[in-house]
């Protein structure tokens, strides 16, 4: 991923952040027919440092098995806030007419090796870490133990667990750190204004990088 240094996000505080955030990853890997696509929930674990860990299932059936068979090292990018960004939303558009669009987003690439985890016990914590994640904002959480025991079993019996200790981590938030103050403020007035519904997170991440020093 090509990254400018004005876009770079090395926080792994803030990386961790994101995918916990926005869980849904784009896992990539290089099988026997090519690059392969896979898009599965994951959660983070903060050890071994510096990157920490990804864990996630798939479906038995799910011919991404025989890659992490082979010990193959795949990427999982995971997308945070995007939007596009009107050259009318710039305060300076009215004085030089020198403004284009573009789009703002925020993303985390992790690269690691997988590794496939048979254990059932594994793979209920997994099955359960992920859940309690995912429902904790709800006012009745579901849990995996509300499920039948024999339901349950026959569930991890279909899945298989994997595991990514992540050896790269990459972080790119281009949230109009190339505008001056004036347009970064108007962007954030446009952006809580559109109603787009990345609009609001955007905005705060907008305000967030004008207030970073950048160096």
């Amino acid at each position: 991923m090509y990254i400018e240094k004005r876009y770079e996000e090395t926080r792994v505080e803030v990386l961790h952040a994101l995918i916990r955030d926005h869980p849904l990853a784009t896992l990539v890997t290089l099988s026997a027919d090519g690059l392969d696509a896979n898009h599965i929930p994951m959660v983070i674990s903060e050890s071994p440092a510096p990157f920490g860990t990804l864990r996630g299932h798939i479906a038995r059936a799910n011919p991404l098995l025989n890659d992490i068979a082979a010990g193959s090292e795949a990427m999982a990018v995971f997308h945070g806030p995007q939007t596009y960004i009107s050259p009318s939303w710039y305060v300076t558009k009215a004085e030089t007419g020198k403004v284009a669009p573009t789009w703002n987003y925020a993303v985390v690439h992790a690269h690691g090796p997988l590794r496939v985890v048979e254990d059932a016990a594994w793979i209920r914590t997994q099955l359960e870490a992920l859940t309690a994640h995912n429902e904790a904002s709800f006012p009745e959480p579901w849990a995996v133990a509300d499920a039948p025991d024999d339901f349950v079993e026959q569930l991890i019996g279909a899945i298989i667990g994997f595991e990514m200790p992540i050896e790269r981590l990459y972080g790119k938030w281009k949230v109009s750190q190339n505008q001056p103050p004036r347009n970064q403020a108007s962007v954030i007035e446009a952006l809580r204004a559109s109603g787009h519904p990345h609009a609001t997170d955007m905005a705060l991440l907008v305000g967030a990088a004008a207030k970073k020093p950048q160096g």
